[in-house]
């Protein structure tokens, strides 16, 4: 399964996405506003998720700002900075 993949699945079942399939989220789709519809309450939580599911520290604002705009983006943010086992 690939990163983007689990992210998916992780962000419906996580963040609660009650009317959406892990196949129905676009990889282009925003996170928040009118994309997947996310808050700033979510984002807090979209940090713990990421660092509990990959391992992988989101250290400020502005790093987050530019990882959270879409699927695409946090996974390659994912991807770069998983630790190896």
């Amino acid at each position: 399964m690939t990163t983007k993949e689990q992210l998916k699945q992780i962000l419906v079942s996580d963040l609660n996405l009650e009317d959406m399939t892990p196949e129905q989220i676009p990889d282009d789709s925003p996170l928040f506003g009118q994309g997947l519809g996310l808050d700033s309450l979510d984002a807090v939580e979209l940090v713990v998720i990421v660092q509990r599911h990959f391992g992988v520290e989101i250290k400020d604002m502005q790093e987050a700002r530019s990882a959270f705009q879409t699927v695409e983006t946090l996974a390659t943010l994912i991807d770069e900075r998983r630790p190896t086992t």
